[in-house]
C-alpha cells in the first residue's frame, strides 16, 4: 500500500537549468521511497526549487496548505530564509528523509479583506502604494481607535518572516518568528501641520486588527501588493488586515533557526 505521507510535488520554474535540476531531484525523492506526483493536490509534501521567491509562489499557488509540508530547495551556493536545503545537498536532503530527525516549523500568515468582500492571504507582506504619482492619503485605525492620518507612498504590513523582506529595505525591524504579530512600516511619509505620523515602524499582536481607510483623493487606483504579487483594484475604500488563524508548516533542521538563517544571508 502506498503510503501517501510521502507524495511529493516540485514546483518550480520553466526553464532548462531548474528542469535539469528538479529532474536529479526527483530521482532521488524516488529512490528515497518517495513518490513524485504531477498534482500538487496529491502531494503532502510540496517542495520548491528556486529561491525565496520560487517558495512564496508555491505557497500561493497552491492555496496556504495547512495539511502540507513545505521545503524549500535553493540553487547551489544561495543563501535564502526560506530554503532549508540547497540543491547540491544530496546528503543532507537523504538524511532529512527519516522524518524522526525532522521538525516542524510553522510561520504565520496575514489576512487581508478588501471591502468586505475580497479574502486574501500574505506569507511576507501586504503593501499599500498610489498606482500614480501623488502622495497617498490613508486613516489608519487599530481596532476601532483612529490612531493616525497617513500621508505618503503607502505602507507594509508585514509578518516576523517578512520582516526581513521589503520591510528590511526601508529599515524595518527584524522579528523573531516566535512572536505572533505583525509589523507596520510607513512608506516615505509626510509629516507637517496638517498630516503627523508615529514616523517610525510599530508592532501589533495577533489579536490586533489594523484598518486603512482610504481617502477618495485620486488614490482610487492602489497598488496592492501581496507577497511578489500585485493585484488590480479600482475604488478600494478599506482594508482590513489581521494575523492570520492559519500557518503553513515548513522543514525545521537542526543547526538551522531563523536567526542563523538571517546571519547566514545578512551578516
Amino acid at each position: 500500500m502506498t503510503d501517501h505521507r510521502r507524495n511529493v510535488y516540485f514546483f518550480h520554474k520553466q526553464d532548462n537549468e531548474t528542469k535539469e535540476q528538479v529532474s536529479s531531484l526527483k530521482q532521488l525523492a524516488e529512490s528515497n521511497g518517495f513518490t513524485v506526483v504531477s498534482q500538487s493536490a496529491d502531494a503532502n509534501i510540496i517542495a520548491s526549487v528556486g529561491g525565496d521567491g520560487s517558495f512564496l509562489q508555491a505557497v500561493r499557488k497552491t492555496n496556504f496548505r495547512e495539511d502540507c509540508l513545505y521545503v524549500g530547495i535553493a540553487k547551489k551556493g544561495k543563501a535564502h530564509l526560506y530554503c532549508d536545503f540547497n540543491s547540491d545537498e544530496t546528503e543532507k536532503m537523504t538524511d532529512a528523509t527519516k522524518f524522526e530527525q525532522i521538525e516542524v516549523r510553522k510561520y504565520p500568515l496575514i489576512h487581508v479583506k478588501v471591502d468586505d468582500t475580497n479574502h486574501f492571504h500574505c506569507l511576507n507582506e501586504v503593501s499599500i502604494r498610489s498606482s500614480i504619482i501623488k502622495t497617498f492619503v490613508m486613516d489608519v485605525l487599530i481596532d476601532d481607535l483612529h490612531f493616525e492620518t497617513f500621508r505618503g507612498d503607502g505602507m507594509i504590513i508585514s509578518t516576523p518572516t517578512g520582516s526581513t523582506a521589503y520591510n528590511k529595505s526601508v529599515a524595518g525591524a527584524v522579528v523573531d518568528p516566535l512572536l505572533s504579530c505583525m509589523q507596520v512600516t510607513e512608506l516615505a511619509s509626510l509629516n507637517n501641520n496638517t498630516y503627523r505620523t508615529l514616523g517610525s515602524p510599530f508592532v501589533l499582536s495577533s489579536d490586533r486588527k489594523l484598518t486603512l481607510n482610504i481617502v477618495q483623493d485620486g488614490n482610487e487606483h492602489p497598488i496592492i501588493g501581496l507577497d511578489n504579487e500585485a493585484l488590480s483594484t479600482m475604488n478600494v475604500k478599506k482594508i482590513e488586515i489581521t494575523l492570520s488563524e492559519k500557518k503553513i508548516k515548513t522543514v525545521k533542521l537542526k543547526d538551522n533557526s531563523f536567526w542563523e538563517k538571517v546571519k547566514r544571508s545578512f551578516l
